[in-house]
């Protein structure tokens, strides 16, 4: 009978190769999305510090059918409507990550997931700690505590930082869990009146939303119609109407039965991410991140304590929750680092996650409403405490660039090009079996041209 084994599991280790390219897939889209969203969030600054009236204007614009209880701002339609389509896709990134990516396995889960309920906990504290001593609103403790993954990738892109693979999997995860709980805060906290009808009605439509998919209707001409119908009851219902697009995504079939390349829920995120990360959420920040920014705005976001709750949250707060959470898993379980990276690799992907942009701004128009004034001095307060978080990240992150480029550049190593990274074949005999005979045919053809080389210089030689 063999000893008992004490071998640790590996943390921030290869992924299967499915996963590896699903999420590969994702970033990219998300990537994009980000940089478009940084665009917009730009805009909305330039706009709203240079024609203020107008920025004003078209935010508070109102258009809808006032009889279906849907004469909205043009704001609202941006923050209740469009980021139901952002919601619809965390819902099905988290069905997928629970049935088939890295939270199906509880033990495999526990890591990402402790971490990153501390990595909301503990903005949350910093945000009640400073605004208790400084006898500030308790009202914005949520704002510091989500993570925009696809403004925390743009960063990325335009500094121009490699993350390998694992690093990247974990900010997903990260995320996908950051957007669960977001939405349960949402739910829970920010719900004040109930129309219990049309909330009854909604639940109806998601429960024949769920039947037609489980009896294998298909069409969009089915679905969509019906999904904008349960989203009007919702948003009539007084429950944040984002809450029927994560109900949605959720309903979707994530695994993949026996000869399909990718599930229901697969095809449908990659088809509707694009829409999301591309069009939804840069909208939504066009029309929520146009605060006026002077030097008074600055000096309140750094002496008011509901606002440098904010800042301290997400950039001190989201860093130490992140890191002290996963540093505690792994000392108590039998998760050990990948040798790759080391443990400051953590710290600075925890800073990285400081970066909240998209919720913190949705939780912060709810927290608010009724202090529109306060409610921009914390919008910019996420966009300073955001831009700190991403100096900091990115200054951490750049130091080990180069470290990073070669792991990507092993990770994506192809030599006998079969279009399967060499790293996932190094167990298999005919992979070694293939390269020799690259290298030996690579080797006859350095021989041939090196026998024509010497018959030329040869001939160069002979007499005239």
């Amino acid at each position: 009978m063999s000893a008992p084994t004490n071998r640790r599991s590996p943390f921030l280790g290869r992924m299967s190769l499915p996963e590896r390219n699903f999420i590969a897939d994702a970033l990219r889209t998300e990537t994009v999305g980000g940089v478009l969203l940084l665009v917009a969030a730009v805009a909305a600054l330039i706009w709203a510090n240079t024609l203020g009236g107008s920025y004003a204007a078209v935010s508070g614009f109102h258009l809808g059918p006032a009889s279906l209880g849907l004469d909205l701002s043009i704001q609202h339609w941006a923050g209740n409507g469009l980021l139901a389509v952002f919601f619809f896709v965390a819902g099905i990134e988290l069905k997928r990550e629970l049935v088939a990516g890295e939270l199906r396995d509880p033990r495999a889960a526990a890591l990402p997931v402790i971490a990153a309920l501390c990595g909301m906990a503990m903005p949350a504290a910093v945000y009640f700690t400073v605004n208790t001593l400084g006898g500030g609103s308790l009202q914005g403790w949520a704002i510091p505590t989500a993570t925009d993954i696809a403004f925390a990738l743009a960063v990325l892109a335009v500094i121009g930082t490699s993350l390998p693979a694992a690093l990247r999997a974990f900010l997903l995860t990260l995320a996908v869990v950051d957007d669960l709980f977001a939405i349960l805060i949402i739910a829970i906290f920010f719900t004040s009146k109930i129309s219990f009808l049309p909330l009854g009605l909604a639940v109806a439509g998601l429960a024949l939303f769920y039947f037609l998919l489980r009896k294998g209707v298909r069409g969009w001409y089915v679905y969509v119609p019906l999904a904008l119908v349960i989203w009007g009851l919702m948003e009539n219902s007084g429950v944040h109407a984002t809450i029927a697009g994560v109900a949605m995504g959720l309903m979707l079939r994530c695994h993949r039965r026996d000869g399909e390349d990718r599930s229901p829920g697969e095809r449908i995120e990659h088809l509707v991410r694009p829409l999301s990360a591309g069009l939804a959420v840069p909208l939504f920040a066009l029309f929520s991140a146009g605060v006026v920014i002077s030097g008074g705005a600055l000096h309140d976001v750094f002496t008011r304590p509901e606002t440098l709750g904010v800042v301290l949250g997400l950039v001190v707060g989201k860093a130490l929750g992140i890191f002290g959470g996963t540093w505690l898993t792994a000392r108590f379980t039998k998760a050990e680092l990948n040798p790759d990276l080391k443990w400051p690799d953590v710290f600075a992907l925890a800073s990285l996650a400081g970066i909240g942009f998209t919720v913190s701004l949705l939780i912060d128009e709810l927290a608010f409403a009724d202090n529109l004034a306060l409610a921009a001095e914390i919008k910019a307060a996420v966009l300073i405490g955001s831009l700190l978080a991403a100096v900091l990240a990115g200054t951490l992150l750049k130091i080990r660039n180069a470290k990073y480029r070669k792991l990507c550049e092993e990770e994506e190593r192809d030599e006998d090009q079969d279009g399967i990274p060499d790293i996932y074949e190094l167990d298999k005999p005919e992979y070694h079996l293939r390269m020799a005979a690259i290298h030996e045919a690579k080797a006859a053809e350095h021989r041939r041209l090196a026998e024509v080389a010497s018959s030329s210089h040869a001939g160069d030689d002979g007499p005239a």
